[in-house]
């Protein structure tokens, strides 16, 4: 077998993506046959040499795997956490998961909805680059009821951390009447996946985010699908991930 790029022979065996495992050998924790590699062109042959990330020897792996999570608020987004804080791992790991998967992109602490996990850094890099444009969907419960004005901004695009998102889908799904006063829940689909993206749209129009649930990925929905609870994508799913680009009937 010829040699190839170390981040693709990482990423290929399901450890992280291509971008994550770059970041992995230059911080150090990558070795070949014993000899520690910070060079991101450096390249092995994966059949005959030894290939270590944090001394755990990485294997080829016979299949891809590729679960749908509907993710609890109370959960990591991470393979682990310094908090000790549940992760989404220990709900797989409970479920019977065995193999090396991870999380494609995030959902916060607080946040709820569609997570994707899998061993397949190819389809892990498209998803989440921004120039492929895979649409979420969120539904957003909201303080107070956003007038058209502000869904108009959210709309087009509003700045956060010093620059504008970019257009969005927003629509006033209904109002609920509350002690605390009226809130709205809104359908708000996005295609960039920035730090706590949702939750600074929201505040930058002065209505704070109460709830947060991820509803769709890119052409992927499942309703049934109860908190806490996984299954793995069927082939057509999978097939559709890796064609679509916006899907536009379909960073929280």
């Amino acid at each position: 077998m010829p040699a190839e790029r170390l981040q693709k022979i990482i990423s290929a065996a399901g450890v992280a993506s291509r971008r994550a495992a770059e970041a992995l050998i230059a911080q150090g924790r990558v070795s070949v046959n014993g000899r520690t590699v910070t060079e991101l062109g450096t390249k092995a042959d994966p059949a005959t040499d030894d290939i270590r990330v944090d001394g755990r020897r990485v294997k080829r792996r016979a299949r891809d795997r590729y679960i749908l999570l509907n993710k609890p608020r109370g959960y990591i987004t991470s393979r682990s956490d310094p908090q000790r804080r549940p992760t989404v791992l220990d709900l797989l790991e409970k479920g019977g998961v065995r193999d090396y998967v991870y999380p494609v992109g995030r959902l916060d602490y607080d946040s709820e909805g569609l997570l994707l996990l899998t061993s397949d850094g190819g389809l892990a890099e498209r998803l989440t680059h921004p120039r492929h444009e895979v649409e979420r969907e969120y539904e957003v419960q909201v303080r107070g009821v956003p007038d058209p004005r502000d869904l108009e901004r959210l709309a087009r695009g509003v700045v956060i951390d010093g620059r504008r998102t970019a257009p969005a889908q927003v629509s006033l799904r209904t109002v609920i009447e509350g002690g605390r006063g009226p809130q709205a829940m809104l359908s708000l689909a996005i295609h960039e996946g920035r730090n706590r993206q949702v939750r600074k749209m929201c505040d930058a129009i002065g209505h704070p985010v109460v709830r947060l649930r991820r509803v769709r990925i890119g052409p992927i929905r499942d309703a049934r699908l109860k908190p806490g609870e996984f299954r793995d994508l069927t082939p057509r799913e999978v097939a559709a991930l890796g064609r679509g680009h916006g899907d536009r009937g379909s960073g929280g």
